[in-house]
């Protein structure tokens, strides 16, 4: 075979193949005929007329995002550092525009948004960027949305997702952040101690006031025993002085018995010899029976030396 006719039939082949191409999915092609916009063209197998048309670009129909970097000044002289992602794409009603009105939409983009947040950040206090990033992305937003949409773009949103202040003024807020919450914990601790002592003050006085109702009713029933004891002894002759020696001395002999159980105790009474008992029992009585003597003689002697009126009285005969 002739090699020329070879050579023919190999630029006719790739000729004949280069009139076909492939656009992807959500993908368009924007093809020219020498330099000139001819068609934009969409997904799947495309043809062309070789050597005349030519693909001039690819535009890409996808959402895409940009993550742009700022740093400003708050109101109150703080610089801070804030991220802002762009979520954007192209239409395909707006290819046109998009292929031929911006060369650098990345960029285009970038700086919208560096006017738009150094617009307003300044406006605000650090901890209200905190509070209204919200606000700063639809400002943003906004704003991109009405400068992007003449070059085919649309912005389908715009957020705040980082907001980095100075090391030293994160230091300051974590150390503000830290002392309120000590403060709060101090305060909750005053709180429980407070409550615990009023709390361990009236258990004190509940325990107080029951002790006493108790030892109260111990003396008054003490006192009824006592009452009834010497009621016992009169039915069987002994008279109330004798029944009250011989209680206090049984008392004696039980309070001697309640010491000598306990083998820690150190207390001595004195006297406690053997006859003690008996002596006791007999100054008891001895002395009761002088007292009702005395109070017997008081009462005669108040009746025999009634108490006398006194007359003062003028003499006879004596003038004034």
């Amino acid at each position: 075979m002739d090699i020329s006719l070879l050579v023919f039939l190999v630029v006719v082949l790739f000729i004949f193949l280069s009139s076909f191409f492939t656009v992807k999915q959500q993908t368009t092609v924007v093809v020219e005929r020498f330099g000139k916009f001819l068609s934009i063209r969409q997904s799947g197998l495309q043809l062309k007329i070789p050597l005349i048309d030519r693909i001039a670009g690819r535009v890409n129909l996808k959402i895409q995002q940009l993550d742009v970097i700022i740093e400003t000044k708050t109101k109150d002289n703080v610089f801070v550092k804030l991220k802002v992602s762009v979520q954007f794409m192209v239409l395909k009603d707006t290819v046109y525009d998009a292929f031929y009105k911006l060369e650098y939409p990345h960029d285009q983009i970038t700086s919208y948004v560096f006017d738009v947040v150094r617009a307003e950040v300044p406006k605000l206090k650090l901890d209200d960027v905190f509070e209204r990033k919200d606000d700063i992305a639809i400002a943003v937003k906004s704003e991109l949305n009405e400068a992007m949409t003449t070059y085919g773009y649309t912005i389908i949103n715009t957020l705040v997702t980082d907001i980095d202040p100075d090391i030293q003024v994160k230091n300051a807020m974590n150390r503000i952040n830290a002392a309120d919450r000590e403060k709060t914990v101090a305060e909750f601790e005053a709180e429980a101690s407070r409550i615990r002592i009023v709390a361990k003050a009236k258990a004190e006085a509940e325990s107080k006031r029951l002790q006493g109702q108790g030892i109260a009713d111990q003396r008054r029933e003490i006192a009824r025993g006592l009452v009834e004891s010497v009621d016992v002894l009169n039915k069987v002759g002994i008279n109330s002085q004798e029944a009250s020696a011989l209680i206090v001395v049984t008392q004696h002999y039980d309070t001697l018995q309640a010491i000598g159980a306990d083998t820690n105790s150190n207390l001595i009474l004195l006297p406690n010899s053997p006859q003690a008992g008996s002596d006791m029992l007999n100054n008891m009585v001895a002395s009761f029976s002088a007292s009702n003597q005395v109070g017997e003689m008081m009462k005669k002697t108040k009746r025999v030396h009634p108490k006398k009126e006194e007359h003062h009285s003028k003499p006879e005969g004596e003038e004034i």
